[in-house]
């Protein structure tokens, strides 16, 4: 075989082995990829524009993917921060990508260049830890210095004092509301972020039907919960937040994970999604179901029909230009033998990931509130939970909708039991 017959058929392999995903189709609607993450490279350096900084370096593998659409190693990266991005307030993103994995983001519009990253962390740097943050810190410099059109200020989402004090020997102000930078770029979505969403909601109830079709006496925690894992796997998600799922007498208080422990006749089983699907756009919903043979009692009954009460009053007052406290004072009234478990929230933003802002029930309102106004296009999670203190089971319910002009419109769409609302 000639060389170039060598290099035709390395080509039509290498092809081959890069073919499109198979889920493209050559009609109807596709979400726009290339707008999505325009959009939101736009609205971050929108927020870096409003604080006058030079750009912004972010660590938090989420905020990267959100500003640049890359996602590797995503999940390693929260327990070690070791690739990072510096996003300019105009332009593109520069890339920082751990060592052999540089091409990740060359395919990507919003990125200009990939470097490889300097991992300061003692896992891989041990007592070399001062020489690699200081390599960091001056790649970082010269980065800032080039692109930052004459500003030393930057915002940074997480890092520790080692790396603020290196950047500081470059002249470089660290100013530490980089999180805050980017709770405020994510806040309002696109249609193409919503159709996202959509999608991960999708995988989400799929898998939710399949743990109900489950559902049966004998069948543990871990095994129902394992199902939503496998769902979300298959179907190009990544991972999950918590193991939020409990039956019986673990359903109060809330906040149990799932163990071996199996379900039992008659028990109510309680779960939270906490799922980042495809696309890295989180579905979180809540659902209580009730495990036959048999049909549920009046008192399972009373805590369900409760919790959808609160649920759908409280949806109802998620409208645009509604304060957070305007919602807090109107919320629905948890009755007092429930008060003492009541959910920490009413309601919280969400995205890719759940997301600013948190809006408090009157009782935490003093301890935790603070006030701000719903605007349209964002997304939200209302939640419910209803659980005598002591009592033996609880119901945890949650709704998660898009906020329009007119007003609330469910994303999530999984129906309530039939039987605990008889």
């Amino acid at each position: 075989m000639s060389t170039a017959e060598t290099s035709d058929t390395l080509s039509k392999i290498k092809i081959a082995r890069n073919a499109p995903d198979g889920a493209l189709k050559d009609y109807g609607t596709q979400i726009n990829m290339t707008q999505l993450r325009s959009y939101r490279l736009r609205r971050v350096q929108e927020e870096v524009r409003k604080r006058d900084y030079a750009g912004c370096i972010l660590r938090d593998p989420i905020n990267i993917r959100y500003a640049t659409g890359s996602r590797n190693y995503q999940v390693w990266q929260m327990h070690f921060p070791a690739r990072y991005a510096f996003v300019p307030a105009s332009g593109t993103a520069i890339l920082f990508e751990l060592f052999g994995t540089e091409s990740v983001g060359t395919d990507l519009e919003g990125v200009g260049e990939v470097r490889p990253a300097t991992a300061w962390l003692h896992l891989t740097a041990g007592p070399r830890i001062d020489e690699k943050v200081k390599r960091w810190a001056a790649d970082l410099a010269e980065v800032i210095q080039r692109c930052g059109g004459g500003k030393a200020r930057v915002a940074i989402d997480k890092c520790d004092p080692l790396g603020v004090s290196a950047l500081a020997v470059h002249g470089v102000t660290v100013c530490d509301d980089g999180q805050t930078l980017m709770d405020h770029a994510r806040l309002l979505k696109s249609p193409e972020e919503i159709a996202c969403m959509s999608v991960a909601i999708t995988v989400a109830e799929t898998g939710i039907a399949r743990m109900r079709e489950a559902l049966r006496p004998g069948i543990t925690e871990n095994e129902l919960w394992a199902i939503l894992h496998h769902t979300n796997i298959a179907n190009d998600g990544d991972f999950i937040d918590a193991k939020l799922l409990s039956s019986g007498g673990r359903t109060n208080p809330w906040w149990r994970e799932a163990t071996a422990k199996a379900v039992r006749a008659g028990e109510l089983v309680a779960f939270d999604t906490d799922m980042v699907g495809p696309f890295g756009y989180e579905a979180d919903i809540s659902r209580t179901f009730h495990c036959g043979p048999g049909r549920p009692n009046q008192a399972q009954k009373t805590l369900y029909k409760t919790a959808v009460e609160q649920l759908h009053f409280n949806i109802e007052l998620m409208r645009p230009g509604a304060s957070f406290r305007d919602v807090t004072e109107k919320s629905w009234r948890v009755p007092p033998r429930y008060l003492k478990n009541q959910y920490y929230c009413i309601a919280h933003g969400i995205g890719m990931g759940g997301e600013f802002p948190h809006i408090y029930p009157k009782e935490a309102w003093d301890e935790a509130g603070f006030d701000g106004v719903i605007e349209e296009n964002m997304c939200l999670c209302v939640e419910s939970y209803i659980g005598e203190k002591g009592g033996i089971e609880g119901v945890k319910l949650e709704q998660q909708v898009l906020i329009a002009s007119d007003g609330p419109h469910f994303l999530s769409t999984f129906p309530f039991e039939d039987e605990l609302l008889a």
